[in-house]
């Protein structure tokens, strides 16, 4: 059964999530759904042309950050200096790059003007953290995400790169943050090969909510 959001404040538990993840429909995307969304394991992801859609996968990709690779190519450009890495210098053009920014084999963004509303937003708030990677002073790559520093977790959302390892190096830097809090791990959400090269891994639904808590 699939459940319908209303303006009421709430989600279903996660057990009930279709068997590709799929949790609820509709809702809104305020600073309160979206925290409370985080909170429970529970993610937006939805196209232009959809319904506002949520999902809590089974299973869930999470990087260690104490298990972040760091490759040959990584550490020689790490070592170069060659890029500037900022926290929080340029919220809104990181998420506006990750929208716009092509993607191999995506047609188009799942980053919507609202959704890019809502977590600039949050990031006002205080809880939505980037990372800034700069080459001369030129933003050339970057990510965001939901910080949740009361369970030492950080929701990583989406990043970009316009040059080589730019997207890497944010991520390393992010890994590197969160360690130095004792953070439990980076939420991936799903899948992914190029985040599982960097040392990413799926982990059960259920355990996954465990750490969470």
């Amino acid at each position: 059964m699939m459940h319908y959001l209303t303006e009421q404040l709430w989600f279903p538990t996660t057990s009930e999530a279709t068997v590709d993840g799929l949790l609820a429909i509709g809702g809104d995307l305020s600073a309160q759904r979206l925290l409370l969304a985080y909170n429970s394991g529970i993610f937006p992801w939805f196209e232009d042309d959809q319904p506002l859609l949520w999902w809590s996968p089974d299973p869930r990709m999470v990087l260690f950050p104490e298990k972040f690779k760091v490759s040959k190519s990584l550490r020689k450009t790490l070592n170069s200096k060659k890029f500037k890495v900022t926290f929080n210098r340029n919220f809104s053009e990181v998420i506006k790059k990750c929208a716009t920014v092509p993607r191999k084999g995506q047609a188009g963004t799942w980053i919507t003007e609202e959704m890019q509303e809502s977590y600039i937003a949050l990031h006002k708030a205080g809880h939505a953290i980037s990372v800034e990677v700069w080459e001369n002073d030129k933003l050339v790559g970057g990510l965001y995400g939901i910080d949740l520093p009361q369970k030492k977790v950080f929701c990583g959302e989406s990043m970009f790169s316009l040059v080589s390892d730019a997207s890497k190096v944010a991520f390393y830097h992010l890994a590197e943050y969160v360690k130095s809090k004792n953070y439990k791990f980076i939420d991936c959400q799903i899948y992914n090969a190029h985040l599982e090269s960097l040392g990413a891994e799926e982990i059960g639904r259920e355990e996954f909510l465990v750490m969470l808590e």
